[in-house]
């Protein structure tokens, strides 16, 4: 399930910046390269912020089973 979330999330937060740097202003490409970084440099951390805070929402890592 958080890995659903996640995507969708950043799937979302990258066509959003593509449409108000086409719309608004260029600069908002720069969120773009944001969220890149942030990506990569999660594969070799292996922490993200999204992650982090989606657990703390009550997001449930697959393979877990059912809370009850």
């Amino acid at each position: 399930m958080l890995n659903t979330y996640f995507r969708v999330i950043v799937g979302t937060m990258v066509l959003l910046s593509v449409v108000l740097a086409v719309y608004v202003n260029i600069n908002w490409l720069w969120f773009t390269v944001f969220i890149g970084v942030n990506l990569i440099q999660s594969a070799f951390t292996k922490w993200c912020l999204l992650e982090t805070i989606l657990v703390k929402l009550g997001i449930r890592k697959e393979g877990k089973g059912c809370k009850m």
